[in-house]
């Protein structure tokens, strides 16, 4: 099944977070489900 936007949303609340700032060439996709193996 695809993503619902509020299972999303804490990738995008860490990455907008102080915590994010720690991150540094990470790569971290957020598809939602739109990429299933």
């Amino acid at each position: 099944r695809a993503g619902q936007p509020a299972e999303l949303a804490g990738a995008f609340v860490l990455l907008a977070s102080e915590l994010g700032s720690y991150m540094t060439g990470a790569v971290i996709p957020v598809t939602g489900g739109e990429i299933m193996i």
